[in-house]
């Protein structure tokens, strides 16, 4: 997902899920909750549409070349802007997870050189943001590069040896046949170090030019096929591989021609996750969810507005299930 240009210049089982042969149910009743990605450190309007249960901050990389982790490689972890900011999503009694990685800049684990350094660093964020939630949204050559992915399946295990609590997600790049085999390469990864992985995030989006169809048909047919490989991959059950599943689309206009994700696709995928009992549901993002200024640059429609006729919060309704 794109970084925060308003804000700076631009295995074992799944661990929630018990091991016990990963089988087990689905659990009754509605379960998908809201969970968006928000600046971790400028507030929106529509933060608060939809009341999500989790905000996911975006992003924590490294400060460029060092250990050293900061929000969008800018803001230090305990900067009084992102303390302020916490402080106020969480009043209403949401939490927050520190996502780190992202499509800018450099992952801690390209850049640290050893286990124990990168999960102190990824401590250090932790902590500043007081979470027990920590998401990693990993794309792009990230995705290819085995040592870096080796380290970080090191030190994440390493990690929740001393953090028990410490649920995990990962956010990975999808498309309508699947996950990739980089998405592969990093779960099996995570397998041979026993990470323990709540959620396994897709990015339903950004799936090419030559995908200009139904964005919500195209989110379904992505998570049904990522549920398969799921299953395989971590040894579970049907109910167990959708409810260790979340769901993220790029609301309105997509930074690849051709892509719109309108509100009623944002309904279907709602739907969809209820009907699975899918863990849940996200957008990138909160700021994104408004109307386009009138003669607005068609960048804005990816950095601070969606860019299709809207309210604001809209899709935070839809997504919530509250509209």
């Amino acid at each position: 997902m794109r970084s925060f240009r308003t804000a700076v210049a631009g295995l074992g089982c799944l661990g929630v899920l018990g091991a016990a042969g990963c089988s087990a149910d689905a659990p009754s009743g509605p379960t998908t909750s809201y969970q968006p990605y928000v600046s971790a450190t400028a507030a929106s309007s529509g933060d608060s549409a939809g009341s999500p249960a989790v905000y996911n901050l975006a992003f924590v990389i490294s400060d460029g070349s060092g250990c050293t982790p900061r929000w969008n490689g800018t803001y230090a972890v305990g900067d009084t802007a992102v303390t302020s900011r916490i402080a106020q999503l969480t009043a209403g009694g949401a939490s927050v997870r520190v996502s780190f990685g992202g499509a800018s800049g450099k992952e801690l684990a390209a850049t640290c050189d050893s286990a124990a350094g990168l999960a102190a660093a990824y401590a250090a964020a932790l902590d500043a943001a007081g979470a027990t939630q920590a998401d990693f949204d990993i794309e792009g050559d990230e995705l290819t590069d085995s040592a870096s992915i080796a380290l970080r399946s090191r030190a994440i295990a390493l990690l929740q040896k001393q953090r028990p609590a410490l649920k995990v997600s990962f956010t990975l790049p999808v498309m309508p046949s699947g996950l990739d085999s980089g998405s592969l390469a990093l779960l099996a990864s995570a397998n041979t170090y026993d990470v323990q992985v709540s959620t396994v995030n897709l990015m339903t989006m950004n799936y090419g030019e030559s995908y200009t169809g139904d964005m919500g048909a195209y989110a379904l047919a992505s998570a049904t096929a990522a549920h398969t490989q799921l299953k395989s991959v971590f040894g579970l059950s049907d109910a167990a591989a959708w409810r260790g599943m979340a769901l993220t689309s790029m609301i309105g206009v997509n930074d690849v021609a051709g892509e719109t994700f309108g509100l009623a696709d944002a309904a279907e995928v709602r739907a969809f996750a209820e009907e699975k009992g899918i863990a849940w549901v996200s957008m990138w993002s909160t700021f994104r969810d408004r109307p386009c200024a009138t003669g607005s640059a068609t960048d804005d429609a990816l950095t601070d507005c969606s860019g299709v006729t809207q309210k604001d919060g809209a899709f935070a309704e839809a997504f919530s299930g509250r509209s």
